[in-house]
């Protein structure tokens, strides 16, 4: 059994926190990403880092990276990798509005506009219950 950690309370909260894969371990994270970039492989048919442009794969409740840095202007594509679950990509605290829900092979894409600093993400169907939240950091 895991245990809830750091992130639990944090879900109590109104603001989206960094908690990827709620109760997770870090290895465990870092599990799910190896697996992830499988499955992204299976998809798309190439790596990830291949893609052109920086990746998060959204991927059994947890957005692999869980914390991206890019630079203001630079392309993000987020790709749904799971077989059955729905994914969205919402900056809820930044008061952008939530995605379309993307199934398996969909992708959402943003050429990032945001201001530097830290910018908290989440899935909206799944950040509640399941922790699925991210950061995306956009450097000066």
């Amino acid at each position: 059994m895991r245990a809830w950690g750091p992130c639990a309370g944090a879900l109590l909260l109104a603001a989206a926190l960094p908690c990827p894969a709620l109760g997770a371990s870090d290895e465990e994270r870092r599990q799910i990403c190896a697996e992830a970039e499988q499955r992204y492989q299976e998809v798309v048919g190439k790596p990830s880092k291949e893609a052109g442009v920086a990746v998060v794969m959204m991927y059994k409740y947890t957005f692999c990276p869980w914390r991206l840095t890019v630079k203001p202007g630079q392309a993000v594509r987020w790709i749904n990798v799971d077989k059955r679950t729905t994914h969205s990509v919402w900056f809820k605290d930044d008061g952008l509005p939530e995605s379309d829900r993307k199934f398996s092979g969909e992708t959402v894409e943003m050429t990032v506009d945001l201001p530097a600093g830290e910018h908290a993400y989440l899935c909206g169907p799944h950040w509640e219950r399941d922790g699925m939240t991210a950061t995306l950091v956009v450097a000066p």
